[in-house]
């Protein structure tokens, strides 16, 4: 490919992700001017008449933008949405009665949570707003107290619309999220209510996630802490891969959340895919700052399919970010620079104060030949998630440090 044709290439990929970025920008305005604030919505629920009550929603962690949240490492937030060969902006979507017939089904738990495992029949006026956390890829997120029980949790809010896109990201992840049950390290849901209007997922209130750490306390990730980190991770990504056949595919530090007892847990499955033969055939989405390179620009344009392998790739740059407390692809003023660097440099590489087995595992990931590049079980098997499954690391000493960091970062 010549370099005009490669950077025209480029050019119309950014022009699509900038006109993204606006229509999310302009469909939050517009929810905003419906309430007349950005603050939790008090819907009507279903059969409940004229009542109203607030009910919030958190994932105590993501928001919605696709570039790295900080500015003091990363380029603009931009969105990144394209299909196929031409990578239109077009929305081949599911039928919305193949979208609603699910939510139905959905509905049938509508208001019941289960706390102290215990499944416990709601009212939204049980549930009292403690303030925004943040916003998903589907909706914002708002912590909430139960106060029957007294107990915090998170709660995201997402709008039910005419947009048959934005119905499928509320689908996938319900979807995720709830048949996820079984995994520790996956954040769980604890429950759900659905009106005609919109959805919200209550989910177990975790203390931040690791973009925001990162930010906070200025501070990269000790080498063994973040051995457990990428245990986690690694694990979560397997299970979704192996139990649901469901590719990620917005893997990055501020889709990892952090509790208290310093536990990592994987959240926002809006844009996950579907995997046809281990493949992901449905249309891109996710984060230009973490993306493979053979999403950016796949080998064969006639048949631009990808595999887990493409979440392989963001983990690696997510670790370096972590490892070093730097977006390794620096001084990208905008999507458009990071997303050259990622197809012309060699990657990102870890320097010799990291340990042997965690530069080969960043390197792994960091295979620029997708075919190369290692999938789930091999990466379980490498010595460095070997060793750090193993290794004694109090997790909840560290993160009671690194809390006062971030609250020290917070009042300045």
């Amino acid at each position: 490919m010549s370099t005009s044709s490669f950077l025209s290439r480029l050019d119309d990929l950014q022009q699509r992700l900038m006109a993204e970025n606006r229509a999310l920008e302009d469909d939050r305005r517009n929810r905003n001017a419906e309430t007349g604030s950005p603050s939790p919505r008090r819907p009507r629920m279903l059969g409940s008449g004229s009542g109203e009550g607030s009910f919030p929603v958190s994932s105590a962690s993501s928001r919605s933008s696709s570039a790295p949240s900080s500015g003091r490492r990363r380029p603009t937030n931009m969105q990144m949405h394209f299909d196929g060969p031409s990578r239109s902006l077009s929305r081949v979507q599911p039928d919305s009665a193949e979208i609603d017939q699910k939510i139905e089904e959905i509905m049938k738990q509508s208001g019941i949570l289960t706390l102290n495992k215990q499944k416990i029949r709601t009212e939204i006026t049980d549930l009292e707003s403690q303030g925004e956390l943040g916003h998903g890829t589907c909706g914002q997120v708002v912590r909430m107290l139960h106060k029957p029980s007294g107990m915090l949790m998170a709660v995201k809010q997402m709008r039910r619309s005419g947009n048959r896109e934005e119905n499928k990201r509320i689908i996938m992840d319900l979807d995720v999220v709830i048949k996820s049950h079984d995994c520790p390290y996956i954040v769980q849901c604890v429950g759900t209510f659905i009106t005609r209007s919109e959805v919200w997922i209550c989910m177990e209130l975790m203390s931040t996630c690791l973009d925001k750490l990162l930010k906070r306390t200025g501070q990269a990730i000790p080498e063994k802490v973040l051995g457990k980190m990428a245990v986690a991770i690694v694990k979560a990504l397997h299970y979704l891969k192996e139990r649901h056949g469901v590719i990620h595919r917005d893997v990055k530090p501020s889709n990892m959340l952090l509790d208290a007892k310093g536990t990592v847990k994987l959240c926002d499955f809006g844009i996950s895919g579907r995997l046809v033969d281990s493949k992901a055939k449905t249309r891109s989405a996710g984060c230009a700052a973490y993306m493979a390179p053979e999403r950016i620009d796949p080998p064969d344009p006639t048949r631009p399919d990808y595999d887990i392998r493409a979440d392989v790739w963001s983990l690696g740059i997510s670790l370096v970010e972590l490892a070093t407390g730097e977006f390794p692809y620096k001084n990208c003023r905008t999507d458009f620079e990071v997303l050259t660097k990622v197809l012309q440099e060699e990657p990102p590489q870890l320097s010799r104060e990291f340990s042997d087995d965690l530069r080969s595992f960043v390197k792994d990931c960091l295979t620029k030949d997708y075919k190369r590049r290692p999938k789930y079980k091999r990466l379980l098997d490498h010595p460095f998630i070997k060793q750090s499954e193993a290794e004694q690391v109090d997790m909840a000493a560290w993160f009671q440090d690194v809390s006062r960091l971030m609250e020290m970062g917070r009042s300045t």
